[in-house]
């Protein structure tokens, strides 16, 4: 992106304790590893990073961003390099704290072990930063021959949990509520994404039928005069991504954008960039944009940053230790 940001605001964000609970570990690829792979075919960013840009639909995108991050990610030791990259620009950035998730295609379609991706990740944690790591699964990735190997991840140490990835057109498997279930009784966190392609309908299923407390975007429930209501009293988090949304979602841009109207109603959102490989967004964007274009001040941005500490999976001391660093005016 090219948004630019007033010095003053600069270092206002740079202050904040920030968290990052909406990340691909895939669509977070840094452009330099494009550019080893070929420096003449890769030596600019895509069209994609503009401003104004916008995709034709989430086919579009999925290919665009499938298309060059498996270039890159092709082993464990691939995603451990990319994702050293990508931490250390988070700590550069004044965040404290992740959530990621790598695709379980990888298993499926590349024939890699889930197990060793996420240890891989896991081990490029730098010590300034909490991690925590999901795998995403989309709607249609029950397939026979995934199902023992999901089962099998909710025995991972370094695996937190589950997020429902992909189309949010396309039918849920009946098993999912079970696996989602399992999971948790496992001790793992579970999440999923709705909200973003589909409206409040799909988001009340992930809460009522998936037992969603953790959902990646949920915009679209400020479609739905009584939902929003009913996030904030039931507590469900949204882990948004307004640049995303800006260049992917039909109708929703940042001048329009419902984090408004969920914010102003009392529902828990974070901030995240989703897929900065094909958005070309940073965490300090998203704060800057918000500000200068959707028009949250400088408290409302704090509180924002709060959601995101509070709701951290850490120790409360750690949360305590955090919240302490938030600037005072």
């Amino acid at each position: 992106m090219s948004f630019s940001i007033a010095p003053d605001l600069a270092d206002f964000i740079q202050g904040l304790p920030k968290t990052e609970t909406h990340l691909h570990i895939e669509g977070a690829l840094p452009w330099d590893f494009m550019r080893r792979i070929d420096a003449v075919k890769y030596a600019e960013p895509p069209d994609s990073w503009a401003n104004d840009y916008k995709y034709n639909d989430f086919a579009h995108f999925e290919e665009h961003l499938l298309g060059l991050a498996f270039q890159w990610y092709t082993s464990p030791e691939k995603y451990h390099e990319a994702a050293k990259a990508i931490f250390a620009a988070h700590v550069a950035a004044g965040v404290r704290y992740v959530e990621t998730s790598f695709a379980s295609g990888v298993v499926e379609f590349l024939g890699l072990d889930g197990k060793a991706v996420c240890d891989a990740i896991v081990a490029a944690k730098p010590p300034e930063l909490e991690l925590r790591v999901f795998m995403g699964i989309h709607h249609s990735g029950f397939i026979p021959a995934m199902l023992p190997i999901i089962e099998k991840s909710l025995t991972w140490k370094n695996l937190t949990g589950l997020d429902l990835h992909g189309t949010e057109t396309l039918p849920i498997d009946p098993i999912t509520p079970r696996i989602w279930q399992e999971a948790r009784d496992a001790g793992k966190v579970t999440k999923a994404h709705a909200g973003e392609f589909c409206g409040p309908d799909f988001v009340r299923y992930v809460m009522d039928e998936l037992g969603i407390t953790r959902i990646q975007h949920g915009v679209r429930a400020a479609e739905d005069p009584f939902l929003p209501k009913e996030l904030a009293e039931r507590g469900v988090i949204l882990d948004v991504c307004p640049i995303s949304n800006h260049k992917l979602v039909p109708g929703i841009r940042l001048e329009n954008h419902p984090i408004r109207a969920l914010f102003d109603a009392g529902v828990k959102v974070t901030i995240s960039t989703d897929d900065p490989l094909t958005f070309g967004n940073t965490i300090s964007e998203e704060y800057a944009v918000l500000h200068d274009i959707t028009g949250f001040s400088r408290n409302e941005l704090k509180q924002i940053c709060r959601y995101g500490l509070e709701n951290a999976l850490v120790d409360d001391e750690t949360k305590a230790a955090w919240l302490e660093e938030m600037p005072k005016n």
